[in-house]
């Protein structure tokens, strides 16, 4: 034991360490304390903390990829002849493609109507 108080003091990083090590898959918490000589209840708290984001793990030295599976992008469905556009205002009828934007067809209907 260390200290005045006979207690331990755990470094955050060797602490992550340790928690990184217990998180292995099939690995019983009480074998990883016992091997660094603390007991489980502690790992259990530090890995509590872990979960809350309080202590930072370490990074793993392998970094893992997901395969990107693509689906083959569609067919071009083949283009829709739209019914053109007509404003009819004071006797004067303006004929546009279906096509066209609709804030164009607002802005020459907008100097239509400034002109009636």
């Amino acid at each position: 034991m260390a200290g005045p108080t006979g207690r331990r003091s755990w470094p955050d990083a060797v602490k992550a360490r340790i928690v990184a090590e217990s998180f292995a898959a099939g690995t019983r918490v009480v074998d990883v304390a016992r091997r660094h000589g603390v007991t489980p209840q502690q790992v259990t708290t530090w890995r509590r903390l872990a979960r809350r984001g309080v202590l930072a793990l370490p990074a793993e030295n392998s970094i893992d990829f997901a395969a990107l599976v693509l689906d083959e992008p569609p067919a071009p469905s083949p283009a829709k002849a739209s019914a053109p556009i007509e404003i009819a205002l004071g006797g004067m009828i303006v004929r546009l493609a279906g096509d066209c934007p609709a804030a164009r067809v607002a802005e020459i209907a907008a100097a239509l109507r400034a002109r009636a």
